[in-house]
């Protein structure tokens, strides 16, 4: 067998047995600040990444590092309580490895979250942003052999974020009150901050938000056969000017994702309900 699927495969193995051969219908990652839903989740099983074998950890700021498993919105769900990046040094494989385990797991739905950077005029922090549609700046986590037990190898993304799943958020949030934007998230390496100049190409180009995640799982779980629905928290205006004291801080921005963090929450929890 394919040492990638082997893997894969070994760590699923691993989490069916913690949550005793249960199917979870969806699969959540929540992002930098982001993790307060999985404080909703009923019945929790944690399952730290240390404990999975082939995992990677999670390094980055805002990121617990444990797959949860419980209920949410009456149904069963898988949630990432932090996520891999690229920026950290991991391959794609591990990057996405967490998304082939939901599918082996039986994950029907994934629902992906991240902090970004606006670069929409119209946007302020704290707003709560539809991913409608990316750019892909990262590696594509397809390169290399094609896993032909997950999905074909040139897999179609023209509706990679689900166009019903986008209704159900806009009407859920219409009954809220709460005002959600939406937009073109542009996936980057990082883990720099963009220069003001490449923040204004981006922008030239059709970018909304700006992030250094989320694409690659997006990528994975659609090449999967997983269908998608997507959210940015706009935690701070990316810089379009060269001004000295006007800086970008991850400490802050993981503050104003916490604070969005809620609202967020509470929609997806909806939507979750609903399938």
């Amino acid at each position: 067998m394919d040492d990638r699927i082997e893997r894969i495969h070994a760590a699923a193995r691993f989490v069916s047995e913690k949550i005793g051969g249960a199917t979870p219908l969806a699969g959540i990652v929540l992002g930098s600040g982001l993790g307060k839903l999985a404080d909703m989740i009923e019945d929790p099983i944690v399952i730290p990444y240390k404990t999975i074998p082939g995992f990677p950890v999670s390094t980055a700021v805002g990121h617990k590092g444990n797959y949860i498993f419980g209920k949410l919105g009456g149904k069963p769900v898988l949630a990432m309580q932090g996520r891999f990046h690229y920026y950290e040094g991991y391959s794609m494989e591990l990057v996405t490895i967490s998304i082939r385990v939901m599918k082996v797991l039986g994950v029907q739905y994934l629902f992906v979250s991240n902090a970004a950077g606006g670069t929409n005029p119209s946007f302020k922090v704290g707003d709560l942003m539809i991913i409608k549609d990316h750019i892909n700046m990262l590696p594509n986590p397809l390169i290399g052999p094609n896993m032909d037990e997950f999905g074909p190898r040139f897999p179609d993304m023209t509706c990679a974020y689900d166009k019903g799943l986008i209704a159900k958020a806009l009407d859920i949030a219409e009954k809220m009150g709460t005002k959600l934007q939406q937009g073109v998230y542009f996936g980057t390496t990082g883990p720099t901050y963009e220069t003001p100049a490449e923040v204004r190409f981006f922008a030239s180009v059709g970018a909304d938000a700006l992030g250094m995640s989320t694409v690659p799982e997006v990528i994975v779980a659609r090449h999967c056969g997983i269908i998608v629905f997507g959210m940015s928290c706009i935690t701070n205006i990316s810089n379009t000017d060269t001004v000295a004291g006007v800086l970008n801080d991850g400490d802050d921005v993981v503050s104003q994702a916490n604070a969005a963090a809620d609202r967020m929450s509470e929609i997806f929890k909806q939507i979750i309900a609903s399938l």
